[in-house]
């Protein structure tokens, strides 16, 4: 019996031999009090090499694998291996945790390295993307993280001379990282031609941007910025495992066990080779170096830690040394001295001094070494090896005495009887053998009983018995010498045994847990003298039992320390300590024994041991040594708060039923009711379950809380306000410290906490995110700055918040019995306490784990007769109130009690409201204030007790148990209730709100009704029986028993009240007659339980519902069973309406009818309203009757879970709801349609959004139906076949030219027009101008800046910044992808900061994902990358008032709302934001909390609070006829205004989230853009009209929207569609569909155009002028434009109506040639802009277009596979002279010959042809055409221009090149939107060249201007035209 409590002696660790050197690396270092730091198995170790001590670190649940020192050198961060892995930051002088970093790394964490003030740290994962993870540790928070390579990372460095950046190595791979905002973007190291792409293993940053790394073959890999610049061949022979960098310089060491020291510049200062000093050995390899001053410390592979002091190299000094890699099984201790034998798997033996804490001998063997034994004069020691063999050794010099294999298997155990003549040998194949010593070991006997492995032995006292373990977990016994089998027990009983270290036994059963049969016990080894035995395991756990343990799951005390199994654990000789040994970890630990008497002694040695206890943990046996459980707190504790389903569910359950709605919904619905309820009061306080929720506001008002509701009383008023953001069951509360702001927590899957303000009844702040199933306990901290909170989850974990950020601080797993209470100390703001079944727990906050430590009970005070339930502290005492219901006031160090107060009727004032049910309940609430002390009842009431004495109850309720039974008077605002808590009470509703009569019942009841008269009332029960009371005195008239089940409904038949029918729970409804009191008929007939019954008017016919749902009718007073088609039914005048079946009420059924129930009805008496409670605790309102599925319907969120019961009051003045578990009486006023104050209303509209189309328009779905493409997806944009050229087999020529030739030189590839100057290449290519504006499918993304000086645009993947005046335009060019929104924020602090948000792939925080840069428009510096889980792209982003917040939407399919405190890159709140395509999000324009959504049938009212984000739908239900529809664009006004423009030109003003009038046509088109002044507050909006008169796209309106001015763009257009709107001083800035941006001047409405593009792409055609700097575009939107690039404007455009596909000028530029996509070509005369001709031949596009050098010529190139001839000098006529034949595809591009004679087609196959001009002869011969000088060149194929074509083009081509005018340099566009620059010719593949991004994906074609000075570029996807200056080389 004795097992029933833990050992109360304890062990302490006191040395651990051994190092981590195999698989980690850079894992020793000096601390600043010159201690070594370090790690082993799952321990931090640091040793102080003066006193020869260690201390450890044991915060570690796993092996720890990677540790960073701390720039101060006081901390250390340590990373472990596991599923979870997490950080530890420790301090190395305290060893206590100071942060634990966790929940983001998975398998484990790999390196780890601190920034150069330490604040940040960097960890890398041992996940598949080695996640590289910045932390801010000291708040344990995750800043930034992206996939850190492919393969394994070995080492990372901040960089300490640069911020921000930093360098990682690994497997043939260098990275250079940088950090801005949240983003991590890695450069990977080019290694060139400089050195060998290889595995980098270590690396060390110095300054000037150099790094220097070390490779796996011995070199030393110099580099700067990201560039190889040069090598260090052959600093070692082999891998450089580490680099540590010192003031002096830097000290390498490698595997091939040298130490090089280098200075600070990198050159060699000295090398020390370890393998040559008087330590060494062959093979030794350094893991780890450090180097400071003049010691150096040194790590090695085999667990050795070296000390060399510089002065004398040679001669390292030995700190530590350990078992080397291998399992570690062999264990044994000498017999008379303090010595420990071990042996491995690395061979060897080594002996242990445990005085000195030393290796004293080692040994090595031929074999591994799998167990060790001495003998009992220890003079031997024998060691059974893997291989079946074992050999004995003199200990004294380690000579071999005998070697024996007589066994294959391995020897896992071996012993020598006590009195030393025999040795046992156990062996893997389950044979043991006996040894006779002095025969020179010959073999004496075997044991052969097993069937499996030998496990443990052990010999008798006497030396006659031997008993075994197998692995089968049998345990046999033999007897000696000869090994036969001992079957018989009763000779067994007497045997003593010399040693106990077998598992299993009747004395060892406590060892094993109580309910399994797992096998994972190693080792054990019994101290019969002190009566304790200690266990190994396969968890790393030691543990401690009483000896002997015989029952199961016996208590222990436990010690970590080993990360994975402990292999063997045994007693030293004398019991001074327990050795134990790891087999992994290959460790040796040693702990020191403190038994009971000196345990007191010993705490205050050793403060820093966590003296981790099993009462922490596994024992189950808990409830054997404690007094009785009180039976109230039994019941508290099995309560379960597990919902079937939670209110968080209910948006999924509602999409899987989607589908079915869709079918039913064909009917047009009802529109939901013009009434709606607002909650009045509530009876009910929830005292049952919970404590101390009752407190005095500042103001003197009570605050408490019952079902979902927090509830605040006045009780001068007798009135009550509501909190009413929670849906579920609240389950504690507690106050601020100011007694102003209330947190409550409340059930939930994910359940949350809300911080509210009593006055506002607004919410701060609400967490969530941490807890499960609910939160049971709150507590604020005395400075209110922090809250505490517990949950009601398996471990009842808790959670430190700073709950005004929302952010959690720390978290802790709290125990496995419930907890009540949590309390903060108010004098020591890190420490908490928590109390619950049979503990209390003192916490203590660091970083993110609080460790605790039980603290001595110092005394305990008789207060209560029962438990306590209940304290409040005072200022000096206390106040205490428990189950014996009295309240005692005590003094501060609770020595007296003042006074005390019962609670008992007879001392209830007389003033006081409602009834106390019973004298003394149990309190479970105290608090004082205002002269009073507050009470809170388990019955459910609330007291005042005056200081004096005298009692006044303020608020009541049922107590525990569900409440069913609710009627209402017939003419008298009362209601009577009946429980399950047997009593029936009386309620009045009119304003003095209190319980008017109480009476108990002998059973609980289900069901009640007034009669007619309001007289009498009758009553149903729980037992079958029901009874009629007088309605006044509650006293009894008449009861009857006639069923076995329960009542479920009672109901009189109207008019004279003469029957009454009873329904019960066995099927049947009986009908008596009231006043002959007898039972007249029954109904029979219903298959299941009755739930409901409903007279008609005439008292002749029943309605009832049953729970299989069936409707069934019978006639009164018999019984008769009646079928009544569902017409009928509806004709029928009932007297009430209960019923929740039938046609009539179809729709209360809602979507997800199979997981909720509709449980009670009520109709109001004008037969209009219908009112509904259900499951999920809503109560709903549908208009009458709800014919068609799913009708719509108000809904209200009160009450926690089920509603029971519904009635209407007599005069449908109010509705009463009853709320099942929650045990509340809620009442609520019905406001009449028309009645409305201004005011919240807390409805929420029906489930399913309203069928209506939300309107149509062709520029709303293009922009909802957008498809992104990001560039690295993008694919062809020609369909082109074939074979790519860089793929092609290269076709032999006929004639190679011999090498010496007497033929004449090759002529020039490429007619060059400068011939008289030097030819100069050029290097680079600098953007200059933009043609474009991204207006199409974007919005908003034009703004004012610097006064309206300039403004700010993007398109493609650009932000431009264009000065009004010059038209100069100056670019960001950050972004890696299209830009889709852009904002500037208005903040004066953060002068134009501009946020751009862009399109991406995939969410997983690498490059590719989207992300939003904020930058200066200024400067052009970045200031914060938030890399987004927003999937697609981010569609909207909006600064907040202060300018610190930033939102932003994404295109994800939840359309994700994110909030970002952007300068810190951190996330604080992100919700899915709707299903539909949200348009726009923006901040209102005064708050940080505040903003609005709209899209697609949405607008979104939204609260930020804490980090949770709260959303409101817009309320349409107060305008008639008002519908939802797409919501397009947002402004603000004074007062909480909030407009909407919508897709049908409407504009929707809203007061908080309602509708409050409409702006009825405000456009004539959608309104897409609207734009709120903030120095006025006028708004101006933008739509989609026709331009008429008075109407016009732009309008500028006061603040309140109601008178406005109409401007008109003159653009011309027949439509004018403004997709942005910017106001600035006296000018409107306008963007607009057709690519243009506007100025419009407020006085004169004066417009001027400041931007053109064209409106849509791709731009195909592009030509720029022979000699002046203009070029031509032609584009897919059927104009031609003519750009002037000096003039940085367009100068003209010509709309053709057809799309255009090429353009082209004339060698003299007077004539333009202009291809369609219809076939037709025309020619125009540059001067007049006259057609000089037009032809069509051919029907399909044009594709490319030349005039001939000589002018003489036009070939037009088509997508007939054609190039027909057209010869000019013949007129206007354009007859065509003759056309290339046998052309295999579609023309791409066109050249001419510089002689006009011939002409070079490239087509869709990827093949280039040469025809003559013009015949259109094919040319074949190879020799020819190289001789050929040609007038341009924009051919992609060709063996000249094979190198344009990249590796990465297997789904993108390249589309366009030219070559410049001089002829050496060659520009190329591409499908993945580059433009590439490369030297002409490029024959080789894969050329080198410099690539220039900016254009969306395609680039669709690239010229060069006259002169070379700029090359212009087409855009495909993105409209637009880049104009790039050209940098030529100097001279």
């Amino acid at each position: 019996m004795a097992a029933r409590s833990a050992p109360s002696c304890h062990l302490r660790l006191e040395w651990v031999y051994g190092y981590r050197g195999h698989q980690c690396r850079n894992n020793l270092y000096y601390t600043a009090a010159k201690e070594i730091v370090y790690f082993v198995a799952g321990v931090g170790v640091v040793y102080s090499p003066r006193e020869h001590r260690q201390k450890f670190y044991r915060g570690h649940s796993d092996d720890i694998i990677s540790l960073a020192l701390h720039p101060e050198r006081v901390l250390v961060a340590t990373g472990q291996v596991g599923k979870e892995p997490y950080i530890c930051i420790w301090d190395s002088y305290t060893v206590q945790t100071i942060s634990v970093l966790k929940d983001v790394h998975t398998h484990g964490i790999a390196c780890l390295a601190f920034d150069l003030d330490g604040q940040r740290l960097v960890s890398v994962g041992l996940d598949s993307k080695n996640a590289v993870c910045v932390w801010d540790w000291k708040r344990g928070k995750m800043l930034s993280m992206a996939p850190g390579h492919t393969d394994r990372i070995f080492d990372i460095s901040w960089d300490l001379y640069q911020p921000n950046k930093l360098v990682s190595c690994g497997v043939k791979h260098i990275k250079f990282w940088s950090l801005c905002g949240n983003a991590l973007t890695p450069k990977r190291g080019v290694f060139g031609k400089t050195g060998d792409l290889q595995t980098i293993l270590c690396l060390a940053c110095a300054r000037d941007e150099l790094t220097y790394s070390g490779a796996l073959n011995g070199d030393i890999y110099v580099w700067k910025g990201i560039n190889l610049i040069r090598t260090i061949q052959g600093a070692h022979a082999a891998g450089i495992f580490s680099m540590n960098a010192c003031e002096e310089g830097f000290a390498t060491g490698g595997r091939d066990g040298c130490i090089r020291l280098w200075d600070l510049t990198f050159k060699p200062i000295t090398v020390i080779d370890l393998r040559e000093t008087d330590q060494g050995y062959k093979g030794l390899s350094v893991r780890s170096v450090c180097w400071r001053g003049d010691h150096i410390l040194v790590g090695t592979q085999d667990s050795e830690i070296f000390e060399i002091v510089v002065q004398e190299r040679n001669k390292p000094f030995l700190i530590m040394q350990g078992h080397c890699e291998g399992e570690l099984w062999a264990l044994a201790v000498h017999p008379t001295k303090p010595l420990a034998v071990t042996g491995s798997d690395d061979r060897s033996v080594r002996i242990w001094s445990l005085v000195d804490h030393a290796l004293i001998a080692r040994c090595n063997m031929e074999e591994p070494i799998r167990c060790a034994a001495v003998n009992a004069d220890g003079i031997h020691l024998a060691l059974g090896m893997k291989d079946g063999s074992f050999t004995v050794l003199r200990v004294r010099d380690m000579t071999e005495v005998v070697h024996i294999k007589d066994r294959k298997e391995a020897i896992h155990e071996l012993k020598y009887s006590p009195d030393g003549t025999y040795l046992a040998v156990g062996c893997n194949d389950s044979s043991v053998d006996i040894y006779g010593v002095a025969q020179r070991y010959k073999k004496v006997g075997e044991c052969l009983g097993s069937l499996s492995f030998i496990t443990h032995l052990d010999w008798s006292s006497d030396s006659r018995y031997l008993q075994t373990n197998d692995g089968n977990g049998k345990r046999l016994f033999y007897r000696m010498p000869g090994g036969k089998e001992v079957t018989s027990t009763e000779e067994i009983k007497g045997v003593h045994w010399a040693s106990w270290t077998c598992v299993s036994g009747l004395e060892v059963n406590g060892i094993w847990p109580k309910y399994s049969d797992i096998n994972d016990i190693n080792s054990v080894d019994g101290n019969y003298i002190g009566q304790v035995l200690v266990t190994a395991d396969d968890y790393g756990i030691i543990k401690l039992f009483r000896y002997p343990c015989l029952r199961k799951g016996a208590k222990f005390r436990k010690y970590i320390g080993h990360s994975a199994h402990v292999t063997n654990v045994r007693w030293s000789h004398d019991y001074q300590w327990v050795i134990s040994i790891g087999g992994a970890d290959h460790s040796v630990f040693q702990w020191k024994f403190i038994p009971e008497r000196k345990l007191k002694d010993a705490l205050h040695i050793a403060p820093q041991e966590s003296l981790a206890d099993s009462h922490s943990d596994e024992s189950d046996s808990d409830l054997s040594d404690v007094p009785e459980l009180d039976s109230e707190i039994e019941q508290e504790t099995q309560l379960t708060y597990r919902r079937q389903v939670y209110k968080e569910d209910l948006p999924q359950l509602k999409e899987q039923c989607k589908e079915k709605q869709k079918s039913a919904t064909s009917k047009r619905r009802e529109r939901a009711p013009g009434n709606s309820i607002r909650l009045h009061f509530v009876h009910g306080y929830r005292g049952y379950d919970c404590r101390s929720n009752l407190f005095y506001t500042q103001i003197g008002e009570i605050v408490y809380h019952v079902a979902a509701v927090g509830v605040i009383y006045n009780r001068q008023q007798n009135t009550q306000r509501f909190y009413l953001g929670h849906d579920d069951d609240i389950l504690c509360l507690t106050i601020h410290p100011l007694k102003d702001y209330v947190a409550t927590g409340q059930v939930g899957r994910d359940p949350s906490i809300h911080i509210w303000d009593t006055e506002t009844i607004k919410p701060l702040s609400i967490l969530k995110g941490h807890h499960q199933c609910g939160i049971s306990a709150v507590d604020f901290s005395a400075d209110g700055k922090r809250l505490a909170s517990v949950g009601i989850d398996d471990s009842h974990t808790i959670v430190l918040w700073d709950w005004k950020k929302g952010e959690k601080l720390s978290i802790a797993r709290g125990s496995k019995d419930k907890i009540f209470v949590v309390k903060m100390n108010p004098y020591v703001p890190d420490k908490l306490i928590t109390a619950g079944i049979k503990h209390m727990k003192f916490w203590r906050k660091a970083g993110d784990v609080c460790i605790w430590r039980d603290i001595f009970l110092v005394k305990t005070v008789k207060a209560h007769d029962g438990p306590v339930f209940s304290m409040h502290a005072l200022e000096k005492g206390f106040v205490t109130g428990g189950k014996d219901g009295i309240i005692a006031l005590w003094d501060d160090s609770f020595e007296r009690c003042l006074k005390t107060y019962a609670i008992k009727r007879a001392a209830l004032a007389p003033g006081s409201k409602g009834l106390l049910l019973e004298d003394n309940p149990s309190i479970r609430a105290i608090s004082l204030g205002h002269g009073h002390i507050l009470v809170g009842t388990k019955n459910g009431e609330i007291l005042e007790v005056d200081k004096s004495g005298p009692i006044t109850l303020l608020v009541q309720g049922h107590m525990e148990g569900e409440v069913w039974g609710l009627a209402t008077h017939p003419y008298l605002p009362i209601c009577a209730t009946v429980s399950d808590d047997k009593t029936l009470r009386i309620w009045d509703l009119s304003p003095s709100h209190c319980m008017l009569a109480v009476r108990k019942l002998k059973k609980g009841g289900r069901c009640c009704c007034f009669s007619p008269d309001g007289k009498a009332l009758a009553v149903g029960l729980n037992d079958g029986s029901f009874l009629m009371a007088n309605a006044d005195t509650l006293e009894d008239l008449v009861s009857f028993h006639h069923r076995k089940d329960m009542i479920s409904d009672i109901r009189f038949s109207p008019g004279s009240g003469k029957y009454l029918a009873v329904a019960s729970h066995d099927s049947f409804i009986d009908i008596y007659n009231v006043m002959s009191s007898k039972r007249v008929g029954i109904c029979k007939g219903a298959t299941s339980y009755i739930t409901h019954i409903d007279w008609d008017i005439r008292g002749k016919l029943l309605q009832v519902n049953t729970g299989a749902k069936e409707q069934l009718f019978f006639e009164a007073p018999r019984g008769k069973k009646q079928t009544i088609p569902s017409v009928e039914v509806e004709k029928i005048a009932w007297a009430s309406w209960t019923s929740v079946l039938g046609l009539c009420c179809e729709g209360i059924w809602p979507v997800i009818g199979e997981v909720t129930d509709v449980t009670a009805s009520c109709l109001t008496s004008d037969k209009m309203v219908l009112a509904t409670g259900d499951d999920l605790g809503f109560v709903k309102l549908f208009r009458y009757p709800t014919k068609g599925k799913f009708g719509k319907f108000k809904r209200y969120v009160a009450h926690s879970t089920h509603v029971t019961n519904v009635r209407w009051t007599y005069d449908d003045s109010m509705l009463v709801t009853l709320g099942g578990t929650d045990m509340s009486l809620m009442v609520w006023t019905n406001e009449m349609e028309g009645y409305r104050e201004k005011r919240p209303c807390d409805s929420e509209e029906s489930d399913i959004d309203s069928e209506e189309d939300g309107g149509y328009d062709s520029d709303v779905t293009r922009e909802n139906e957008i498809s992104y493409t990001i560039r690295a997806l993008s694919t062809n944009i020609r369909p082109m076949f074939g074979i790519k050229p860089h793929l092609q087999q290269k076709e032999p020529s006929t004639d190679e030219r011999p090498p010496v030739s007497r033929a004449p030189p090759q002529p020039e590839k490429l007619q060059t027009n400068n011939v008289g100057k030097k030819k100069r290449p050029i290097e680079d290519l600098v953007l200059e101008l933009v043609f474009g504006y991204r207006g199409r499918d974007c919005r908003n993304n034009v703004h004012y800046l610097n006064d309206g000086d300039d403004i700010i645009y993007h398109t493609a993947s650009i932000g431009i910044l264009h000065n009004v005046a010059t038209g100069s335009q100056s670019f960001y060019q950050e972004h890696n992808d299209d830009i889709l929104c852009l904002t500037v924020n208005q903040h004066p602090k953060f002068i134009n900061i501009v946020a751009t948000g862009q399109v991406g792939d995939s969410a997983d925080m690498s490059a590719a994902a989207p992300s939003i840069h904020i930058w200066d428009a200024m400067n052009k510096q970045t200031l914060s990358i938030l890399r987004c889980y927003h999937s697609k792209g981010v569609c909207s982003v909006s600064f907040s008032a202060t300018g610190k917040l930033l939102l932003s939407v994404g295109l994800d399919p939840e359309h994700t709302i994110t909030i970002w405190r952007w300068q810190e890159g951190a996330k604080i709140a992100s919700r899915a934001g709707h299903n539909q395509r949200i348009f726009v999000a923006e901040f209102r324009p005064d708050s940080d909390t505040q903003f609005v959504s709209v899209g697609v049938k949405h607008v979104k009212f939204w609260t930020l609070a804490g980090r949770a984000l709260l959303s409101k739908k817009g309320l349409l239900s107060t305008l008639e006829d008002a519908r939802m529809q797409t919501m397009l664009a947002i402004a603000f006004g004074a007062n909480n205004l909030t407009f909407t423009g919508t897709i049908s030109g409407d504009v929707c003003v809203w007061k908080d989230h309602i509708l409050c009038r409409i702006v009825a046509r405000a456009h004539n088109g959608p309104v897409f853009a609207m734009y709120t002044t903030l120095r006025d507050g006028l708004i101006v909006t933008g739509g989609k009209e026709r331009p008429s008169k008075e109407g016009g796209a732009v309008k500028l309106w006061d603040q309140e929207l109601r008178r406005c001015r109409a401007f008109r763009l003159e653009t011309g257009q027949a439509t004018d569609c403004v997709r942005s709107v910017c106001r600035g001083k006296g000018k409107i800035l306008v963007g607009t569909r057709n690519a243009e941006i506007i100025e419009v001047g407020e006085k004169n409405a004066a417009c001027n155009i400041l931007v053109n593009g064209h409106v849509d792409g791709p731009i195909w055609g592009l030509a720029t002028h022979p000699s002046r700097d203009f070029f031509l575009s032609a584009a897919e939107d059927g104009t031609v434009r003519l750009w002037d690039i000096a003039d940085k404007k367009m100068l003209n455009k010509v709309n053709l109506g057809h799309a255009a596909r090429t353009v082209c000028y004339s060698p003299e530029g007077d004539m333009v040639a202009i291809g369609m996509k219809n076939g037709e070509f025309i020619i125009l005369l540059v001067s007049s802009l006259k057609i000089w001709g037009k032809k069509r031949d051919r029907r399909c596009a044009i594709h490319d277009i030349r005039f001939s050098p000589d002018s003489r010529y036009l070939a037009v190139g088509s997508s007939e596979n054609s190039v027909d001839f057209y010869d000019l000098t013949l007129g206007p006529t354009l007859n065509r002279i003759s056309y290339c034949k046998d052309i295999p595809s579609f023309v791409i591009q066109m050249d001419f010959s510089a002689d006009s004679r011939y002409l070079q087609v490239s087509s869709g196959c990827y093949k280039r042809h040469v025809y003559e001009v013009p015949s259109g002869k094919h040319l074949m011969d190879h020799a020819a055409i190289d001789r050929i000088t040609w007038a341009t060149w924009t051919s992609i194929l060709g063996d000249e221009v094979l190198g344009i074509w990249s590796r990465h083009a297997e789904k993108a081509d390249v589309n366009c090149a030219c070559v410049s005018h001089s002829g050496i340099s060659l520009v190329t566009g591409d499908d993945f939107g580059m433009v590439k620059l490369f030297d002409f010719p490029c024959p080789e593949k894969f050329a080198k060249h410099k690539r220039f991004l900016g254009h969306s994906p395609h680039v669709t074609n690239i010229r060069f201007t006259s002169g070379d000075r700029h090359v212009v570029s087409a855009g495909g996807d993105d409209c637009s035209l880049l104009v790039w200056k050209c940098v030529h080389t100097p001279h």
